[in-house]
């Protein structure tokens, strides 16, 4: 991962804060100073909180959890939406559904609804219907596709939940806290950090300053998921090894292979010793008596 520069962070005005008039007392230990009626951030609290920030989301990704990036602000929500993209987490762009988290079935019984739309509009079932009928159905699939189509490969209870402006995603927050889910805020001086578990102070409404603060938690999250496929892999490969992928032929059942040392009973002389088919099919009439037959076990096999 990339070290945090401090001077990157001020460059995008990360360290801008709301007007003081706006300002929450309880982000007082996350305030540098004030100048020209607005609150400055203090940059070592936000590396601080950044740097927390990246070793837990690591360290989920590598144990394969999924990561819950929340973000509806208009300015930034193309940026929440490219860290899913880039991640493969899911997202929340547009209007927080209630219940997301808190009765995930109903959300999972509505996304069952849009791949059941979906399959009828590909199988040219759809075009079979009235116009009205149709356009019922289409708008029905955008409505479902536009406020859940980003959480539709989240498989269950996100690990964390990384939030942009808590106090406007109030929503997402209280239900996070109610599932016990970990929340991650990037947040400015107007909002409460008790409601989150690891605070990000910075500014929640420059796009240049949350795509910033985001990329450092995007690093994060795909080099926790290239160790987890790293680690996956290098599992797969010692289970083939345990399993006997080399060359040597295995032994088969009921046809073990001696041990080295093992008292072995006595076996069948090989195959190699028995006599010619020949020899032993040889017609009744020129078998001779069974006295005369009768050889000598002294006598060298032929």
């Amino acid at each position: 991962m990339n070290q945090i520069n401090p001077k990157d962070l001020i460059q995008s005005g990360v360290h801008f804060g709301c007007r003081v008039s706006r300002w929450n007392p309880k982000m007082a230990p996350y305030i540098h100073g004030r100048r020209s009626a607005i609150h400055v951030i203090d940059i070592r609290q936000t590396v601080r909180g950044l740097l927390r920030a990246r070793n837990f989301l690591q360290r989920l990704a590598s144990e394969g959890s999924q990561i819950l990036f929340v973000g509806t602000k208009r300015q930034i929500k193309g940026v929440v939406l490219e860290a899913g993209e880039t991640t493969g987490m899911p997202v929340v762009v547009e209007r927080w559904i209630g219940g997301s988290l808190t009765n995930y079935s109903a959300i999972r019984s509505r996304l069952k609804r849009l791949e059941e739309l979906e399959g009828r509009e590909e199988s040219g079932q759809l075009a079979t219907l009235s116009k009205k009928e149709q356009a019922s159905l289409r708008r029905e699939k955008r409505k479902i596709t536009r406020n859940l189509g980003g959480i539709r490969e989240m498989t269950g209870m996100p690990g964390a939940m990384v939030v942009v402006d808590p106090g406007r995603e109030y929503n997402a927050v209280r239900e996070a806290r109610k599932m016990g889910v970990p929340i991650i805020g990037l947040l400015d001086t107007d909002c409460d950090p008790d409601t989150v578990d690891i605070v990000i102070p910075g500014n929640d409404d420059s796009l240049k300053s949350v795509r910033l603060l985001i990329s450092y938690l995007i690093e994060a999250v795909e080099e926790g998921a290239a160790s987890a496929r790293d680690r996956n892999l290098a599992t797969t490969a010692a289970e083939r090894t345990d399993t006997g992928s080399s060359d040597e032929p295995r032994p088969t059942r009921g046809n073990k292979l001696p041990v080295v040392g093992e008292n072995l009973p006595e076996v069948a002389a090989p195959d190699a010793e028995v006599a010619p088919a020949a020899e032993v099919a040889a017609p009744a009439a020129e078998v001779a008596p069974a006295a005369e037959a009768t050889t000598s076990t002294d006598a060298p096999a032929s």
